[in-house]
């Protein structure tokens, strides 16, 4: 499948100056539409002018049976009855119009918890529902908090299975007839696209909050094969959710958007009931049918949503502001994250981002990383925190050259600071330091879970020419810089073998060479340098003899001068 991408790919490279490559490995329709999108008003944009709330928590009890709700509120009661009002709204709903129907109330001022059923009357239950307090005025509910969404998804999973850590962090994608050398290479995580178009049809039938879902069996069967084959060899599976462009899946893009050739992929949809409804079953699907409890399907542990979604070209919804833009994303991600974790409940769930951290930013189809960051926290800060985490690309800058050392030097774009235009191997202590702050923690105080699931290293540059050395140089300095990171999981190279279009480009960034007279297929021919150099990284009793030779190309005398705690430093002359 993977042929299928190497044009878009080479497209990326070619036309966005300092763009991070993106290895996507599945087929979907690459015809995307300029849509506006309507956004509608917020629950809490027409507070009542006295009264404020804020709900501090909402959680599935232990025992499965309630949802308790803790909140405060505040100010003149004098135009109200005097009360406060709980509120339950669908995800997509955003203003309580002329509703009444509350679920419970409690005086209007001070703090307080109160208990719902978890399950309703009719058999549901609440597990994607959000909750806003209201106070009523003149005969009418009006809204005085931020809605807030329950947090705990992961009380009512089935499937309790502890996460399995791998003993190294040495991931690549792979090439499925190439598994035996993955192998043999030690890998230990493999990242793989689902185009969840593709997923819809007929031959397998889910059961999901009452309604039958019908998806494509044959598509289904492929991805098994698939996924089952690298859990099978004790692989972790990152797989990556993409909202590809097709007629039969209209209701997953945002009402209004088009498609249109400068774009790849959409955003996911869960502004209105029908998308929001296919967005939740799919996510159910796959977290279900991927949960490891068939060796057959074979078992996914890391969840991405989108990718590269600072740039929409990968995520488009059509020119938008950048707090609208987060919000729509943040409300598709917890319908997703809700979902696999509500099934499985130590799943990881990231989102995406190229290493254009404060670079190319135009405010309507491109934002800064580190903007994409604050502002997701910030809406999840108010409306319920989720244990989200994060997939970087950092490329080499410019990714034509393997040398990432003097990017700082070279380009201007790679500074020591939090406001570093691009983050990428060059300053990557930035981006882990950044999410070391208090602020961006977990609920329970931890740093998040950081993966990097797309880089790669060029054997040969337009200046420089065949670099075979130097990209072997290139991955061991970069993964020494990972390896010893305490706050980095998992590193994954991009490219198993080269890719015919982007080596006939300049682009070689596999451990093999391919071979160029079929252009239409991934064959590999030759080993490189780099491939034996991957193979004994993570290896005590050899890592440092195959990196030796990096150190004169790079100018140090040890490892341990230019990266921090490093892992081998008891192993150095």
């Amino acid at each position: 499948m993977d042929r299928i991408w190497e044009a878009e790919r080479m497209r990326k490279y070619k036309g966005s100056k300092g763009a991070g490559l993106t290895g996507l490995l599945c087929v979907a329709a690459l015809f995307l539409g300029t849509g506006i999108l309507a956004m509608g008003t917020s629950a809490f944009d027409a507070l009542a002018a006295e009264v404020s709330g804020q709900i501090a928590s909402c959680k599935i009890t232990d025992d499965k049976q309630n949802v308790e709700i803790a909140f405060n509120s505040s100010g003149s009661t004098e135009e109200t009855d005097g009360k406060v009002y709980v509120f339950e709204q669908p995800a997509y709903e955003d203003d309580l119009g002329s509703r009444s129907d509350y679920l419970t109330s409690s005086d209007a001022t001070g703090s307080t918890t109160v208990t719902v059923p978890f399950k309703c009357n009719d058999g549901s239950d609440r597990l994607y529902s959000k909750f806003v307090l209201a106070v009523k005025e003149n005969g009418a509910y009006k809204a005085v908090s931020e809605p807030h969404y329950i947090t705990n998804p992961e009380v009512v999973a089935k499937n309790t299975d502890a996460f399995k850590e791998p003993l190294t962090k040495k991931g690549l994608n792979i090439e499925l007839n190439m598994l035996d050398d993955a192998f043999d290479l030690g890998v230990k995580y493999v990242t793989t696209n689902i185009a969840v178009s593709r997923l819809m049809g007929s031959g397998i039938d889910f059961q999901y909050e009452g309604k039958t879902y019908h998806f494509n069996k044959g598509i289904v069967e492929d991805y098994d094969k698939i996924i089952s084959a690298y859990s099978g060899k004790g692989m972790v599976v990152n797989a990556i959710l993409l909202n590809d462009w097709s007629d039969s899946t209209s209701n997953l893009f945002i009402p209004g958007v088009e498609k249109t050739s400068s774009a790849y992929y959409y955003m996911f949809n869960a502004t209105n009931e029908a998308g929001f409804e296919q967005l939740k079953a799919i996510s159910a699907f796959l977290a279900d049918h991927y949960s490891g409890k068939n060796a057959n399907y074979g078992k996914v542990s890391n969840w991405i949503i989108g990718n590269e979604i600072e740039n929409q070209e990968w995520n488009y919804m059509g020119p938008m502001d950048l707090t609208n833009y987060v919000k729509t994303y943040e409300k598709a991600f917890r319908v997703c994250y809700t979902a696999i974790k509500s099934t499985n409940a130590n799943d990881r769930v990231y989102l995406s981002l190229g290493y254009n951290w404060m670079n190319e930013m135009d405010g309507k189809l491109k934002y800064g990383g580190k903007e994409i960051i604050d502002s997701f926290n910030s809406i999840a800060n108010n409306q319920g925190q989720m244990e989200w985490g994060l997939a970087y690309h950092p490329y080499p800058c410019p990714l034509a050259d393997p040398v990432f050392w003097d990017d700082a030097e070279t380009t201007g774009l790679v500074k020591n600071d939090f406001n570093s235009p691009v983050i990428n191997f060059a300053n990557l202590n930035v981006l882990t330091d950044y999410f070391c702050q208090d602020t961006l923690k977990t609920p329970s105080g931890h740093v998040r879970h950081i993966i990097l699931t797309e880089q790669g290293f060029t054997a040969y540059s337009p200046t420089r020419g065949d670099v075979p050395e130097l990209q072997a140089a290139a991955f061991a300095y970069s993964y020494y810089l990972v390896d010893s990171n305490p706050y980095i999981d998992a590193y994954t190279l991009s490219r198993q073998v080269d890719a015919p279009s982007e080596a006939r480009n300049g682009l070689k960034l596999g451990l093999w060479e391919c071979d160029m007279s079929k252009p239409n297929l991934i064959e590999a021919t030759k080993r490189r340098k780099i491939w034996q150099v991957f193979r004994d990284i993570d290896k005590k009793n050899a890592t440092l003899e195959a990196s030796e030779f990096a150190k004169s190309l790079i100018g140090i005398n040890k490892w341990s001068d230019v990266v921090p705690n490093f892992k081998w430093k008891n192993l150095e002359k």
